[in-house]
């Protein structure tokens, strides 16, 4: 059987994990919009600090789905310096493809910290502009998946939705990230458009969507309206939900085996379990199955990748989920 192609595309990085000790939360009454607050102007001791290169949505979706057996290729770029040497020597070893990753020797490589406490993250990010090879270069690979691309450069995402356009027959996954989602639907119109699966949480939703409330069905009609052909909405230790427009389901989470470690990567984790799914052959109903058991695993682990699993994993873990573990229509 002919082995099937993915293209990630989007910003890689070097994910420097702080776990800390001396903090504190404080949220509202919802539990939502809360705060990690740490001492002001003093000295705040940390337990550990874990280095991990080659990450990122496009990254660890493009990492994760070589692992699922596809032949897995990255669009990305790094800085001319040693952390952009080490992202390149974690393709090399997982398999996937290189060659269309930009050395870029004006910038530095992207370098993102992570404040874990309790199992829940933080991020501090900062995204630099690089140049990229021509989404040209993607040529006629059936599926393409796509998050986090040069940080706030709209030029560069609307060249993107202008490929698709001229492509029709990709099937794109779509993550919106941080600086698109601030950038807006309108601005990536092209890109809703010809979107296939969108991956995105409830809280994401309502900010894409611009509307408080966060009922699932609303949300779900929402997104569709955008484009996408397929929604997938994941909700934490709630499970996730999944859409193709005529029915709608909710999945429960892969039961942990032990307390989550820390969620970073959690969602990437979900993406690349579903996109394998759909590109193997599966409905999206299977997908919806599929993915969670990714998820699951990663979020026992530090960072975004070691705890991704084989084709052959997820089989051996879901023969031993119990019978509540299946999809509900809603």
């Amino acid at each position: 059987m002919k082995q099937q192609k993915i293209v990630a595309v989007g910003d890689c990085t070097v994910d420097t994990f702080i776990r800390l000790h001396d903090a504190s939360v404080h949220c509202n009454l919802n539990n939502r919009d809360c705060l990690l607050c740490l001492s002001f102007a003093d000295k705040v001791p940390y337990e550990e600090l874990t280095v991990v290169p080659a990450v990122g949505n496009a990254s660890n979706v493009a990492v994760g789905t070589a692992r699922q057996g596809l032949k897995s290729s990255i669009l990305a770029a790094v800085g001319d310096d040693e952390y952009g040497r080490q992202i390149l020597d974690v393709y090399k070893q997982e398999g996937v493809d290189r060659s269309l990753v930009y050395v870029d020797k004006k910038e530095q490589t992207n370098n993102h910290f992570v404040l874990n406490f309790q199992a829940e993250r933080t991020i501090l990010i900062k995204q630099h502009r690089y140049r990229y090879h021509d989404f040209k270069k993607i040529g006629s690979t059936g599926w393409v998946y796509l998050s986090s691309l040069a940080g706030d450069n709209a030029a560069i995402h609307k060249e993107f939705g202008a490929y698709l356009k001229k492509h029709p027959k990709i099937k794109l996954g779509f993550n919106p990230a941080t600086y698109e989602m601030k950038m807006g639907t309108r601005v990536l119109r092209d890109i809703y458009k010809n979107t296939y699966v969108l991956f995105i949480n409830r809280e994401e939703a309502q900010r894409v969507l611009k509307i408080k409330s966060a009922d699932i069905k609303v949300l779900i009609n929402g997104l569709h309206k955008l484009g996408p052909k397929i929604v997938t909405i994941s909700d934490g230790p709630d499970g996730a939900y999944a859409s193709c427009g005529k029915e709608r389901y909710r999945m429960p989470i892969y039961p942990d085996p032990a307390p989550p470690l820390e969620r970073t990567g959690a969602g990437d984790a979900f993406s690349s379990g579903f996109m394998s799914a759909l590109i193997e052959g599966h409905d999206f109903v299977k997908a919806l199955i599929r993915a969670p058991v990714n998820s699951m695993n990663v979020v026992q682990h530090i960072g975004a990748q070691k705890g991704l699993l084989s084709k052959s994993q997820i089989d051996r873990l879901l023969k031993k989920a119990p019978k509540s573990y299946k999809p509900r229509k809603i």
